[in-house]
Parts: structure tokens; C-alpha cells; sequence
């Protein structure tokens, strides 16, 4: 079923986002403010309150310094303003690693303050075992395999994937575990694309591609990339529009006018009442 078809009041769930393995692309974009997402819902399956948010909204250099309260704050606003789309969240890093328990309190606490449907976790080899932990205790889970921006200090960079043997099946491998472990999908990011199509082929969660493959079950984008709103993107964004320039154009318009005086012009002011 595509978001178009549904009713207003009815979200998408996990258990809706799972049944779509192998069937009709799932659409999914990141959002972080209720005007972004009440213009994306109509559209969109999943929006993803993404540790993107560090570097696309509040200037970061990575996504390390985001924090449990900043996820919380922003995911919050994108359910005010969506109602189809399911909502997950991204666990920030430093917010699930440490232990089971410590991903659980968390993840419990991102659900019940904002009403999400859902968390993501960036999947390494620990990973399966805390899905498993919370997907156990009712909290739904999208694993995260590939490119893992958390762990960028680490690489040394944001860096693509499996171009090596063992490192395919390093990364195959923390797929095949997210999937056993109760993940009801999983981000694939930063892969070459014939492992994208083995991970698909491979697991049962439906997988959402991200510089990954056309084949995946679903494609996600950082929403300001698409949009032409961010200077220099990776080589897997297509931008869908050159938001950026049309800003530019609107705020040197805008500027102008004021300089001229000629905004506000008699449209845009009030009148006394007299008598």
C-alpha cells in the first residue's frame, strides 16, 4: 500500500514497512521540523529524525556531538507534523553502545517523549545482540550496515564500503545479524552495489538504500541534499531541485527591495480606522 492510498490518521507501522520486502520501493527522506515533514508525509513511508541533523542543521562537523536531547527535541517536531509516514528515530552516538540496558533505557525514552514508531542503531558487530535485547521488549528496530557516519573519527572519514573481500563480508555479516536479531529493516549506505544486491537478496528485513543499489526494497535521502539546500554532497545525492539558489535569489531580492524602499508597499501595511 503507498502512503498516497491511505487514510489521514493511518501511519504506516513496522509490521507495514516489513510487509514490503520485494514489492512496490518503500520512500523514505529524512525530516527534522514540523514544516519539512508535513510537506514530505504525503509522500514519504518513513521519515528518519536522523543524526544528520548535527551537520545539516546545527553546523556540526559530524554527527558525533548530537545528542539524546537534540534526537528527542527534533523527532517530537516531525511527529507534530506528519501522520502517515512511520517516524524513527536515529540512536545518537554514546546513546546505545556502552550495553543492552543502556540501549533500551534510551530507546524507551526516545519513544514515549516523542511518539515515534521507531529507533535506528548503526549496526557493528555488537549490534545484533542489543537489537535482539530490544526488539524482545517491544521497541522496533531499523539496523544500519555499510557506511556507518558514527563511526567516522574511527575511519578516518566518511568512506564507502566493501571494496575489499573481507570487508564485504564484514559487512554482510552485520546484515545477516540485524535480520536474525528482529531489525524489521535495515539502511544500507555507502556499498558497492553488487553487495547492496546480495545484502537484499540475502536478508529478510527490507533494505534501504542509501549510495547503495536500485535494487534495494527502498531509497532514502538526507532531505537538505535532495533539495539543493547543502553546498558540496556525496556522489550517491541526486538533487532534486537547486533550493539553495532559489533562496539566494529570494534574499537578494528581498534585500534589495528594503534598500529601495519599496517593501512594504501599500499591499503589506495597515490602515487606521478613523471616525
Amino acid at each position: 500500500m503507498s502512503a498516497q492510498s491511505q487514510s489521514p490518521a493511518q501511519r504506516q507501522t513496522p509490521p507495514s514497512i516489513r510487509a514490503r520486502k520485494g514489492g512496490e520501493p518503500l520512500v523514505c527522506l529524512t525530516a527534522y521540523d514540523a514544516p519539512t515533514a508535513a510537506l514530505l508525509d504525503p509522500h514519504c513511508d518513513l521519515l528518519l529524525v536522523g543524526d544528520s541533523l548535527g551537520m545539516v542543521v546545527h553546523g556540526l562537523p559530524n554527527t558525533i556531538g548530537v545528542t539524546l536531547e537534540m534526537m528527542i527535541l527534533h523527532g517530537r517536531a516531525v511527529m507534530r507534523g506528519s501522520s502517515r509516514a512511520l517516524v524513527a528515530i536515529d540512536m545518537p552516538f554514546g546513546s546505545y553502545e556502552k550495553s543492552r540496558e543502556q540501549a533500551f533505557e534510551n530507546a524507551a525514552r526516545v519513544l514515549a517523549e516523542t511518539g515515534a514508531q521507531a529507533v535506528k542503531l548503526e549496526s557493528g558487530v555488537y549490534a545484533g545482540d542489543t537489537i535482539r535485547f530490544l526488539a524482545e521488549r517491544g521497541i522496533p528496530v531499523i539496523g544500519h550496515v555499510g557506511l556507518r557516519p558514527q563511526a567516522a573519527l574511527a575511519d578516518g572519514g566518511f568512506k564507502a564500503k566493501g571494496k575489499t573481500e573481507a570487508e564485504r563480508a564484514r559487512v554482510l555479516d552485520e546484515a545477516r545479524a540485524a535480520d536474525a536479531a528482529g531489525a524489521f529493516a535495515i539502511v544500507v549506505e555507502g556499498v558497492a552495489q553488487d553487495l547492496a544486491e546480495e545484502i537484499t537478496d540475502t536478508v529478510s528485513a527490507p533494505t534501504i538504500g542509501i549510495g547503495a543499489s536500485a535494487r534495494c526494497d527502498g531509497q532514502i535521502l538526507v532531505t537538505n541534499d535532495m533539495l539543493g539546500q547543502t553546498g558540496r554532497v556525496p556522489k550517491f545525492v541526486r538533487k532534486f531541485a537547486d533550493m539553495r539558489a532559489l533562496t539566494e535569489d529570494a534574499v537578494k531580492a528581498y534585500a534589495e527591495a528594503v534598500r529601495a524602499r519599496t517593501f512594504p508597499g501599500g499591499d503589506h501595511v495597515y490602515g487606521a480606522k478613523r471616525g
